[in-house]
């Protein structure tokens, strides 16, 4: 009787059914059950290296902890439940569980940008305006990742409380926003997302990290040594040991800017 129950509200939701084939439901939730496997033991160990040695418990790795925590929030609650809707068929959750799930991909998605857009800053002001970047208090690095952590939650909660809504997808295995409901509301909460979200972020993260990489390069080549000292030298290094783990990150924001192509697509051409 429960089940039934939720496979009725899951259904008012997605009248069309799945546009997948159950090999091809099966193949994507071996995929996500090994790379949420994947995820979680690689992040586990970056906040156990964190934990065990004191000197890299900075306020710029502070930010790196919480990249790594938005990580292991989607890979522990958003893969194995859209892995058991694959193995399943169809949405396995039912009404609420849609609202959670998306609710929370979002929440931990946007936080994620949030907080990788704080990384190009501080590596801005640290490397091509050292004298900003000394002045940066632990209390302006809290208020920074505090400031992604609610952007993603105020976004996470639009959808619920009424601007746009969280459906199940064509696929029937997982849930994001309401792409059948195309109106006003999707189409607006859509594009602003795209913009605040997306475009903004990139486009900061784009500028620091060309004039960190030109000054980098000034570096290398020797042309101002005489602005240089050590512990810039130092941050230059940090620097470099941080790219291999954001490129992980940027990895994940592609996958979620090729989704919001999709969007653009579908509202351009159905609105």
């Amino acid at each position: 009787m429960l089940r039934n129950n939720l496979n009725n509200n899951s259904d008012s939701k997605n009248e069309d059914g799945s546009v997948f084939s159950q090999t091809e439901h099966n193949i994507v939730a071996a995929y996500l059950i090994t790379a949420g496997m994947i995820s979680i033991l690689s992040n586990i160990i970056v906040l156990g290296i964190f934990i065990k040695y004191k000197e890299l418990r900075t306020p710029t790795n502070a930010i790196i902890i919480n990249l790594a925590v938005t990580d292991i929030g989607v890979s522990s609650i958003g893969y194995p439940m859209s892995a058991a809707s694959d193995l399943y068929g169809s949405w396995k959750f039912g009404y609420a569980g849609c609202q959670i799930y998306a609710g929370l991909n979002i929440f931990f998605g946007m936080a994620s940008i949030g907080l990788l857009t704080v990384v190009a800053m501080d590596r801005y002001l640290t490397i091509c305006s050292p004298n900003s970047g000394r002045r940066m208090t632990t209390n302006t690095y809290i208020s920074m990742i505090l400031g992604a952590w609610l952007n993603g939650l105020f976004w996470a909660l639009m959808p619920i409380i009424g601007w746009a809504s969280y459906a199940p997808d064509p696929t029937g295995a997982t849930c994001t926003i309401n792409w059948r409901k195309n109106d006003a509301s999707f189409v607006s909460f859509t594009m602003t997302v795209i913009a605040i979200n997306f475009i903004v972020p990139l486009t900061v993260m784009f500028y620091c990290y060309y004039h960190v990489t030109q000054t980098i390069k000034c570096h290398d080549t020797s042309n101002c040594t005489g602005y240089l000292n050590r512990d810039w030298s130092n941050q230059v290094d940090v620097t470099k040991l941080e790219g291999s783990f954001l490129c992980l990150q940027f990895s994940r924001i592609s996958c979620r800017c090729a989704l919001m192509g999709l969007f653009i697509h579908h509202v351009l051409g159905t609105w």
